[in-house]
């Protein structure tokens, strides 16, 4: 498994969603959007359909009707009714599953809870892990 870390300083998780959900489905994969804010959870739909005007980012709620058919599914809970195999954790808070490979979104406020999460899969064997941060409006990776 891939662990991507995203330490957000310039823009919250609902704008780098729909870059994440682009590539994600341009691999020919799916996506499973995790978060326990429902108010999050609507932000990001509405920025997965219209943040990246040129690219349509189909997504729906996990409760809705047809949630197996969403390439982009948005739920509060780890179990990807969809099929996906990548996840996305909007709200950066750890959660365990199966997936091949996992977003974890967080906040400045939440960097402590990002080192635990980083120092615990380093003892996993077969994760591999990966930092990035923003810098000038683009996405580095490293320290």
């Amino acid at each position: 498994m891939r662990v991507d870390f995203y330490q957000l300083t310039n823009d919250p998780a609902e704008q780098v969603l729909p870059l994440i959900a682009r590539n994600t489905l341009a691999a020919g994969e799916r996506l499973l959007v995790v978060s326990e804010d429902s108010a999050q959870l609507k932000r990001a739909s509405e920025a997965l359909w219209t943040r990246l005007p040129e690219t349509f980012l189909a997504n729906g709620l996990a409760t809705d009707p047809h949630a197996d058919r969403q390439p982009i599914l948005l739920s509060d809970a780890t179990e990807p009714a969809n099929g996906a195999k990548f996840l996305a954790l909007a709200d950066g808070v750890w959660r365990e599953g199966t997936f091949e490979r996992v977003f974890l979104l967080f906040p400045p406020s939440r960097i402590d809870d990002a080192r635990g999460c980083w120092r615990m899969l380093g003892t996993r064997e077969g994760v591999e892990r990966r930092y990035w941060r923003q810098e000038q409006g683009k996405w580095k990776e490293g320290p």
